[in-house]
């Protein structure tokens, strides 16, 4: 081996550490992905082809292999306490109080933190090199995740500048919400249950043994103190916040010195009104005395130090009560209870159902016909029944019970071992046909319009439609002796079906409705395949090589394609005409926009919203519902909401129309 090769990767690896740090810790990038994959890709053959050279702190080891069998307990150098708790403005300055009462009444300089709604983690660095993560736990003893925190790439496996010779540092691991959301559309069109909020997801994902599966998460972190360090230590929490930033820590922007306790209230009644606008979900402001003598000389009780606490937002929860419980079947069979509730107002719009997510989490509330309920929007968005008001139950309230046969079709419902979900095992069950027709229908899918409720329950009920390929042979003599549809109505569904032909093999791929197969998956698998017929050949092993396609959907697709009644299906959808290849104009037109992150916010006049996704789809970019740091692009139509206003905050590139058009054949050309 030359000496040169050595030299190279150790600068590849020096200069990949520094584009890491100025895009997931500063959001001030200088290259582009496309260059930053080149460095890394030439590292990955690089150690390749000499191994010798491999290190465990290497970029190129952020993901393990082989999942883990489980996680060692680790015990805490320095118990790792809560905080106490308060919740209004009398209450924080009682907090000012016994901190005067400890220390005497003297000037005092605070610092305000979000707090982070997320999961607690102790990183522990040696000579600058990431060796350990682990989680809080019960404060004494944690988990040892080293592999899923080696993940998040805002996580430096190797510190800047003259880092301590030891070093353990705290914060909070989160799920962003683009991602939460992003993932939670996976999981409901793959018919898997949706996370309830972005912390669950968060926590959910920090104990799975795949660092694979981790790593595709898109997890995030803020780290907030110094737990210990060999040297000198800081001077106070700010300085604190300063050394972190300086070895490359990613700690919090909004963070603040405050003189006085004044400035600590503007502080959270300004976060109050903005949280919305973050990235991140925060549930209150952790107050600091900032002085750390003075934080010695405070000291801590049992459970919590004496110079900090926890200024809580109200919850965004509201009280109502269950009118009924019933059981929804999904296109996949499964039976999902739901509680119909006293219609109420809560964050922004008015609440009449709440999933209670599978009968053990039912159990486990114990939720009855007749309770009060606490109900809040998980992540501000899915509605869920939070606890039962036990003191105002009814008297003979009778506990629910799962039912043993569908609510539909009457067949004996099961219940998998190992899984929570009951389920109808008869794939002719209405309500499953009438699910997967909705489904297949769906605009993200094949896209056809005037195929809703009514009218499926009509054409499944009716027995004009068993599967999706019942919907290409449909005539419009046949539409129109439908209740409530004239011959205008059965043309124009006609002429839609039609159309949908010619939507390619992502769309068809995700309209099927194939276990764990959303909507970005679809487009990976055809990107690469470009034929059903092609990814019917392929091993589980195959499919699973594929960069964010993990092994529970590579299992999912093979035992579907290998499935006759689904090859049969397929057969049919091509006998009608339907393409199950992914066409020239539905393929990559480059990867001009690979890596970037596109937000779309008012009306477009030339393109809807679901065509302007997939130009960029096409081009190797990603749309995302919400605006950050990490957004590369924010296009801008008619009348667009606070993103605009949020862009034009973090001085993100905006684009109206005729600059998207020019981005868009820009790409084209290079």
């Amino acid at each position: 081996m030359k000496r040169g090769t050595r030299e190279r990767v150790e600068w590849l690896r020096a200069e990949i550490r520094r584009h890491e740090r100025l895009y997931y810790v500063l959001a001030a990038p200088e290259i582009g992905d496309q260059e930053y994959d080149a460095l890394e890709r030439e590292l990955r053959e690089l150690e390749l082809a000499h191994p010798e050279l491999v290190t465990a702190d290497s970029p190129t080891q952020r993901v393990g292999g082989e999942p883990s069998t489980g996680f060692e307990a680790f015990t805490h150098k320095v118990a790792m306490l809560s905080l106490d708790n308060t919740y209004n403005e009398d209450e924080l300055r009682e907090f000012q109080s016994r901190v005067f009462r400890l220390v005497g009444e003297r000037p005092l300089r605070y610092t305000a933190e979000l707090k982070i709604d997320g999961l607690s983690i102790s990183l522990h660095y040696e000579r600058g090199r990431l060796v350990r993560g682990v989680t809080r736990g019960d404060g004494v003893r944690g988990d040892d995740v080293t592999p899923n925190v080696r993940t998040i790439r805002s996580v430096p496996l190797v510190l800047q500048g003259e880092a301590p010779d030891e070093l353990e540092v705290r914060g909070e691991v989160y799920l962003p919400r683009s991602r939460f959301e992003a993932i939670n559309r996976e999981r409901e069109a793959a018919d898997e249950e949706p996370f309830a909020n972005p912390r669950n997801a968060a926590a959910g994902t920090m104990k799975t043994l795949d660092a694979k599966v981790v790593a595709q998460r898109g997890l995030d972190l803020f780290l907030y103190q110094i737990a210990h360090q060999g040297g000198a230590a800081p001077r106070g929490q700010w300085q604190a916040l300063e050394r972190m930033r300086g070895w490359g820590l990613r700690t919090n922007p909004t963070s603040r010195l405050c003189d006085g306790l004044d400035a600590v209230l503007a502080f959270c009644a300004e976060w109050q009104v903005k949280r919305d606008s973050l990235e991140y979900d925060i549930d209150g402001v952790v107050v600091k005395v900032d002085d750390a003598a003075l934080q010695a000389e405070l000291g801590f009780t049992s459970k919590s130090p004496r110079w900090a606490i926890a200024y809580k937002y109200p919850a965004r929860q509201a009280a109502t009560v269950v009118e009924s419980i019933v059981v929804q079947v999904g296109r996949t069979g499964r039976l999902t209870p739901v509680a119909n509730l006293r219609p109420v107002a809560l964050a922004g719009s008015t609440v009449a159902r709440a999933t209670l997510h599978n009968e053990e989490e039912l159990a486990r509330k114990d939720v009855r016909v007749g309770d009060t309920v606490l109900i809040e929007k998980g992540g501000d968005v899915i509605p869920k029944v939070v606890r039962v008001v036990p003191e105002k139950r009814p008297r003979g309230a009778a506990a629910w019970q799962a039912p043993t046969t569908c609510p539909v079709c009457g067949t004996p419902a099961v219940k998998p071992e190992g899984e929570v979900d009951r389920r109808c095992p008869n794939p002719s069950c209405p309500a499953q046909v009438e699910e997967r027709l909705l489904h297949f229908a769906r605009r993200d899918a094949m896209d056809i319009e005037g195929l809703g409720e009514s009218l499926v329950a009509q054409l499944a009920g009716g027995g004009l439609v068993r599967d999706v390929s019942d919907l290409y042979r449909l005539t419009a003599a046949q539409l129109a002796e439908l209740e409530r549809f004239g011959e205008k109505s059965a043309a124009n569904l006609v002429a839609q079906v039609e159309a949908s032909k010619g939507r390619g093999m992502r769309r068809l791929l995700f309209g099927l409705g194939i276990r764990f197969v959303g909507e970005r998956a679809a487009m990976l698998l055809s990107r690469h395949f470009r034929s059903f017929d092609a990814l019917s050949r392929a091993s589980v092993e195959e499919i699973d090589d594929l960069y964010e396609i993990g092994p529970a959907v590579a299992q999912s697709v093979h035992d579907w394609l290998a499935q006759e009644p689904n090859r049969a299906l397929l057969a049919r959808l091509e006998q009608v005409g339907v393409s199950t290849v992914e066409g020239e104009g539905q393929g990559p037109a480059s990867a001009a926009f690979q890596g970037q992150q596109f937000v779309l916010t008012g009306t477009l006049a030339g393109l809807t919203r679901d065509q302007a996704r997939a130009e960029i789809e096409r081009r190797g970019g990603r749309v995302t519902s919400s605006v950050s740091k990490k957004t590369s692009v924010v296009v801008v139509g008619a009348e667009p909401g606070s993103k605009a206003d949020k862009a034009a905050e973090l001085k993100l590139k905006v684009v109206d129309e005729a600059g998207f058009l020019a981005l868009l054949a820009e790409a084209d050309r290079s």
